[in-house]
């Protein structure tokens, strides 16, 4: 599959979908943006997610009656595909006038077709995860540092120190890219979760805003932060998970780390 993000719907006129159509869904191949930062097919080097969160579902029950709800929908980063975000809106869209016999038929339906075009099995359940109450880890965006880089990221910014070995979960509100077809801007709190060399904060803060101008999807920027880091702070143990912020009735929050850590646990943002 050659499929690229110039393809795709993204930033082109689309007609509203009248009728349930998973050929709306778009996958576009993971490797080709691994290959740029040297990620292996073979030898991946995280594991992790891609987890949607749907806030616009809506289908016909069998006697016609609309039926909403919302939704959590878990990618495998070992799937060929991602799925392209207006790609995923348009065809939950066309369950809009679709009908089901069950709710349990239409949580299958969706699972179905996602993993038919991404290449894995997608879980899908109704629902979404609770707020996070209070901010998760130790923020590094208040911290005095003069920044004129915003473009392309620039992991050499990246240290640590080998003399101090630490625990800990930074985070940041800070982080923004654009996406690779129409240039509109993506909003994320980055968390990231790690054992080994202390990282320096301020060289941390000055490459995570280095990707304010970057033009990559969601996904492709956290595996990007990853490897980064894994390259040029040598942790023992790394996560990194991002909470990007809603965009037609979607958010999307990729997760990789070393196999040693933990699954976080499901939270929102509140700017989602």
């Amino acid at each position: 599959m050659n499929n690229t993000p110039q393809d795709s719907s993204l930033g082109r006129e689309v007609a509203y979908p009248a009728h349930y159509d998973p050929t709306l869904l778009f996958p576009i191949p993971r490797q080709g943006a691994r290959d740029e930062i040297g990620i292996a097919a073979d030898a991946l080097p995280f594991i992790g997610h891609d987890r949607w969160h749907g806030y616009e579902l809506s289908w016909l029950d069998a006697r016609g009656k609309p039926r909403v709800a919302t939704a959590t929908l878990t990618v495998p980063c070992t799937s060929p595909c991602l799925i392209e975000s207006k790609s995923l809106k348009l065809y939950l869209n066309s369950l809009n006038s679709t009908r089901f016999n069950s709710d349990a038929a239409v949580l299958e339906r969706i699972a179905t077709d996602l993993s038919a075009r991404a290449g894995a099995d997608v879980q899908v359940v109704f629902g979404l995860p609770p707020m996070a109450e209070t901010p998760e880890g130790e923020s590094i965006d208040g911290l005095d540092v003069e920044i004129d880089h915003y473009g392309p990221p620039r992991a050499e910014f990246l240290a640590a120190d080998p003399e101090e070995s630490v625990e800990e979960v930074l985070s940041s509100e800070l982080l923004k890219s654009n996406c690779p077809v129409t240039g509109q801007p993506d909003w994320a709190t980055v968390m990231i979760h790690y054992r080994g060399p202390r990282i320096d904060r301020v060289e941390l803060l000055r490459y995570l805003v280095s990707f304010r101008d970057h033009a990559e999807f969601h996904e492709q920027c956290v595996e990007r932060i990853f490897h980064d880091l894994l390259a040029h702070c040598r942790p023992t143990s790394l996560s990194v998970e991002a909470r990007y912020t809603r965009r037609g009735g979607l958010d999307i929050n990729p997760w990789r780390a070393t196999a040693d850590m933990n699954v976080p646990l499901m939270k929102r943002d509140l700017r989602q």
